[in-house]
């Protein structure tokens, strides 16, 4: 007989959530005929004999088909946490940026599994995560947190289904509606940023800004630009390496860093942003020459952007002084990641040229389009580009930056009073 029934002392309810009472349940046992042979399905626990016997007649038309594989049993049966934190431990740190690995075991860890972690893998059911969803809420989580749980959820089931350790994603199934999410600050247009910029230059926010605010750079990139990587005489610098996620407190010396997201990009350094530059070489000699004459240690690792003594900024620390920056000079509220939504959005407005801003950002093509508000399907619409230039980038750049930095008309010589212009010959000789 393919579903019999048996007695346990503590039954599970239509969403599979233990009761605490028995009673009976239904198992399914179907025998098929494999490729490798005669072979037996089983799944059991069914609450009712309906659900025992619909799933019967499902998993008979899947298991007619010879190219269908069925779940692997024993994979199955283990708990929810125990599947989790294997899969976040195989697949992050593969696939997954570090930081990007840090939140998913941090979620998993305080917001699944001490609702669900529990549960049998293949027990799991859109009703349970449901209700997982309305106690996160009920406990006063934001709408992105909870969705950013389920979005864990929705990866991690489907890879589940995809090992065939379980026939259906039950993240997938769910009937909860996540709200819109919070409202991303809008970037300074570039008025904006030339009233930011007028309030830190000379501070030691100055060439911080300049990289977020003109260039685009992540805070990680930023704080792991090193001195060797930017050439005055060639008027470049190279993105090719970034802070690792995570510095410890404390830290003075970096062995190692990460690489960057993007390929390693090229950017020209303009006219513009060239006097910056040269402000922040100056000012780490004479950090480090003060700190030597003091009898101090300075830590050399050849940072750009550095604490006096050259140990590394934490990227931590440092948005919330950004933050306490922003309030103190009451401008409009930005997260310091969008100074780098800011760069892309003014350059995309004052040239239209996604497609370079998205290389100057080091962001993917699809990316870049979907950040900007524009298709993304635009493969058909780059195919002019094969490769971006330096002298391109060297171009958006100075559009944006001339617009930032824009120069006193000069006057018209013959406009010039006689006066002026004899005053003018006098100086000259």
């Amino acid at each position: 007989m393919a579903i019999s029934s048996r007695q346990v002392q503590n039954k599970r309810d239509s969403n599979g959530v233990l009761t605490g009472k028995p009673g009976t349940v239904y198992d399914v046992n179907i025998k098929y005929n494999s490729p490798e042979g005669k072979k037996t399905y089983s799944k059991k626990g069914f609450a009712t004999k309906k659900e025992a016997a619909q799933h019967e007649a499902e998993m008979k038309v899947k298991l007619s088909n010879p190219v269908y594989t069925p779940v692997i049993a024993s994979q199955g049966k283990q708990t929810v946490k125990e599947y989790l934190e294997e899969w976040v431990e195989n697949h992050g740190k593969a696939n997954l940026r570090p930081s990007t690995f840090a939140s998913y075991k941090s979620h998993i860890k305080n917001h699944i599994v001490p609702y669900v972690g529990h549960v049998q893998l293949n027990q799991l059911t859109p009703a349970m995560l449901d209700n997982m969803f309305q106690q996160l809420f009920d406990k006063g989580l934001s709408n992105s947190t909870v969705r950013y749980a389920q979005r864990i959820l929705s990866v991690s089931m489907e890879h589940a289904r995809k090992y065939h350790y379980i026939e259906h994603n039950p993240a997938r199934d769910v009937i909860t509606k996540f709200g819109k999410q919070g409202k991303t600050p809008d970037p300074y247009t570039v008025e904006q940023m030339q009233q930011f910029m007028s309030n830190v230059i000379g501070t030691e926010w100055e060439m911080p800004v300049v990289l977020a605010g003109m260039y685009g750079l992540r805070m990680s990139e930023i704080i792991g630009l090193r001195t060797f990587n930017i050439d005055l005489e060639k008027m470049q610098f190279g993105v090719v390496e970034q802070m690792p996620f995570k510095v410890p407190p404390g830290t003075k010396t970096i062995t190692e860093m990460a690489p960057t997201k993007s390929n390693d990009r090229i950017l020209p350094i303009t006219e513009e942003t060239l006097p910056y530059f040269l402000r922040q070489f100056d000012l780490i000699e004479r950090q480090k020459a003060l700190i030597e004459a003091s009898g101090g240690v300075y830590y050399d690792n050849k940072l750009f952007i550095a604490k006096p003594d050259g140990s590394p900024q934490r990227r931590d620390r440092m948005s919330a002084n950004f933050g306490q920056l922003i309030r103190h000079l009451e401008m409009p509220h930005i997260r310091f990641h969008d100074l780098r939504h800011t760069a892309a959005t003014n350059m995309h407005q004052l040239t239209g040229d996604f497609y370079t801003v998205g290389e100057i950002l080091g962001h993917t093509l699809k990316g870049i389009g979907m950040s900007l508000g524009i298709s993304t399907n635009l493969e058909a619409v780059t195919a002019q580009y094969v490769n971006v230039r330096l002298e391109r980038k060297k171009a958006v750049l100075e559009t944006y930056h001339k617009a930032l930095h824009p120069q006193k008309p000069t006057p018209d010589k013959g406009s010039e009073p006689k006066k002026a212009k004899k005053k003018s010959s006098e100086i000259e000789l």
